[in-house]
């Protein structure tokens, strides 16, 4: 009975996996050969029989390679805790430290930031890409309603943020069932198109792809810009493996994912073959006339799922980077009582909107912004090839022997693909490299401005053990008012500021002072019997306390929610609702002389702060019983 369980339970996480996790990859199939063989292509492939059998082998074993092979079979299995993406791999590093010291770690964790940053350029194209090339169906279906293709994209676009804030608990349940209907309709259109001319299976040999690459390098060179369209949505595949597990994802990616959309690259190859008219459209002329309209609405209902996917992914990747520091603190909304993984980010889902409303309007169509597409996509998949060698060598220690050779093969595709779309950087590929640029700077002036910031701020409290001395030291003794006092703090080593300035100005103490530091550690996930660390400060008849809390990168900061544990831990002080008060020690920023950053760096920082959440809100804090002290900093 409880393997049956099991085994249902597994099931039921595949089926879910489907919308989340294969949403961007399952859509694919809509664009991916029509854009290879885009006649405005800046280097157009023309479609003759040779390069036919030579595009699909290509695609075929493109997804073979880096899907199947470096994805599912290698890189998931470097998880953090059954955390996975590129930021596992970056936590991974920063945690267990590697060979050549901290030179090497930071290096490391540069090129993760950069690949994340990547994501953020994928996470404004993918929404704007997959619901065109859906809607682009009406050219095919309703020739008559062709122009309005671009005004019924951003209504779609607009609505699928605007929903954004009510969380994805509703639309989560039919994601499943969708996109098993999607990849089932896929599947069987494509052997449609098998069956009128049944040579297209010889594409699966490789000697078609090593044959179209070595005879015509050139023509096949400029054709992997397009191709690896075929392999967007794979980091998602190791994104997402800590919502669903490993094993679920395996299994319905090699089950129903791959051979649905092998089925209709090759129905579309088959097509092409019979008909080189088909070129224009080839996805949605493969599908019976009768089917056309309502193939147009599933693949739409397709790309919102896929692109609602890559949306919940930068919202994730927004708050693991503000956990270990390379972003301020946002506003993080958590939609779901069930599922702490489904979080709505405000900011972030505005100025995705805006962006991808952008581009819909500049680029006007899914050819024109594949162009862009490829570049965000083969940049995150080398850095992750890349640092999960490194991994498996270092951490691991897997033989040279294995490694070597495994790496040189698999960075030679993904790099044959990068390279291939360097050839269409002035056609747009210059977009993902620009936003990832832009956050990547962001990211990496807030870490550096933040290392500042911190330095400047222990100088202002000073030694908490030393300032514990001074209390001491104070005749008559401060008066102790009733009530606990819970004063958040960044560490045990110096004094909170609103401490001090309670003990300096108002010359009082309360009869409990809890310091509660909070440590993001780099896993995804704390245990409750490692949240909190106690250490008495002073004497005892003092009684105060100083505690260390917890949180994994993906945990929710809840400071009221920790009691139930410091009433555990055996702390002897009211924790009342009604006798207890929160401190929080506020900073304001502004540019001064202080070196380590540029003129223009300092500027970015204290702009970028100005997106920080209420700390009360963000540590879910009473606002009735916090008080909140501010100081000054110069950068």
């Amino acid at each position: 009975m409880s393997m049956d369980r099991h085994g249902s339970a597994q099931w039921a996480l595949a089926v879910g996996a489907l919308g989340v996790v294969f949403g961007d990859i399952g859509t694919s199939p809509l664009y991916t050969e029509q854009t290879v063989f885009n006649p405005h292509d800046p280097h157009p492939i023309q479609a003759s029989t040779e390069s036919i059998f030579g595009i699909v082998s290509l695609i075929f074993w493109s997804v073979t390679i880096v899907v199947t092979v470096t994805y599912v079979l290698l890189v998931m299995h470097a998880d953090n805790d059954g955390e996975g993406g590129i930021m596992a791999l970056i936590t991974l590093i920063r945690r267990r430290g590697v060979p050549g010291g901290r030179r090497t770690v930071v290096a490391l964790a540069v090129l993760g930031i950069f690949g994340a940053s990547l994501f953020f350029g994928d996470s404004v194209i993918t929404p704007a890409i997959s619901v065109l090339s859906a809607v682009e169906g009406l050219n095919v279906a309703a020739p008559s309603l062709a122009s309005l293709v671009v005004p019924i994209t951003a209504v779609i676009i607009v609505i699928l943020f605007v929903l954004q804030r009510l969380g994805t608990g509703a639309m989560g349940r039919l994601f499943g069932p969708v996109m098993c209907l999607w990849f089932t309709a896929i599947g069987v259109i494509g052997v449609r198109g098998i069956a009128a001319h049944p040579a297209i299976l010889k594409a699966l040999s490789p000697s078609y792809a090593a044959g179209f690459l070595t005879g015509h390098f050139a023509t096949a060179f400029f054709a992997l810009a397009a191709v690896v369209l075929a392999v967007t949505g794979a980091e998602a595949l190791y994104a997402d493996m800590g919502h669903f597990g490993r094993a679920p994802i395996t299994r319905i990616w090699l089950i129903l994912v791959f051979p649905a959309c092998i089925l209709s690259y090759m129905g579309q190859g088959a097509l092409i073959l019979g008909d080189r008219s088909a070129v224009t459209s080839p996805f949605f002329l493969l599908v019976p006339g009768w089917a056309r309209l309502p193939m147009v609405l599933l693949a739409t209902a397709a790309t919102v799922i896929a692109s609602q996917a890559v949306i919940t992914g930068a919202f994730s990747l927004t708050q693991q980077a503000a956990q270990i520091g390379y972003l301020p603190r946002l506003r993080v909304v958590y939609t779901s009582e069930e599922k702490m993984g489904q979080i709505y980010v405000p900011w972030i889902n505005w100025a995705l909107m805006v962006s991808v409303l952008t581009l819909v309007v500049t680029f006007k169509s899914a050819d024109a912004l594949a162009y862009a597409f490829g570049m965000a996509v083969t940049g995150t998949i080398t850095i992750t090839t890349l640092l999960f060698f490194y991994i498996a060598r270092q951490h691991w220690r897997k033989p040279l022997w294995m490694v070597v050779p495994a790496a040189a093969a698999l960075l030679t595709v993904d790099l044959l693909f990068f390279a291939a779309n360097l050839t269409k950087f002035v056609h747009g590929a210059w977009l993902p490299l620009l936003i990832a640029v832009a956050v990547f700077t962001v990211l990496t002036t807030w870490q550096k401005g933040r290392e500042l910031v911190t330095r400047q701020r222990q100088l202002d409290e000073g030694p908490l053990g030393g300032f514990i001395d001074q209390i001491h030291a104070i005749k008559p003794r401060l008066p102790r008012v009733p009530g606990t006092a819970v004063f958040l703090n960044r560490g045990n080593a110096t004094a909170p500021l609103a401490l001090r300035a309670n003990v300096e100005h108002n010359h009082i103490l309360h009869e409990h002072v809890i310091i509660l530091a909070i440590e993001t550690m780099p896993v995804p996930h704390v245990p409750d019997a490692d949240r909190l660390t106690v250490e008495m400060l002073g004497h005892q008849h003092d009684r105060i306390t100083h505690l260390t809390a917890r949180f994994g990168y993906a945990d929710q900061p809840d400071v009221p929610g920790l009691l139930p544990l410091i009433r555990k831990a055996g702390i002897k002080c009211p924790l009342d609702s009604n006798k207890l008060s929160y401190f929080l020690s506020t900073i304001e920023l502004c540019r001064g002389t202080t070196p380590g950053m540029n003129r223009w760096r300092k500027h970015l920082f204290v702009t970028t702060s100005r997106i920080t959440a209420d700390a009360a809100e963000y540590f879910h804090l009473p606002r009735d019983r916090t008080v909140i002290m501010g100081s000054r900093i110069e950068l």
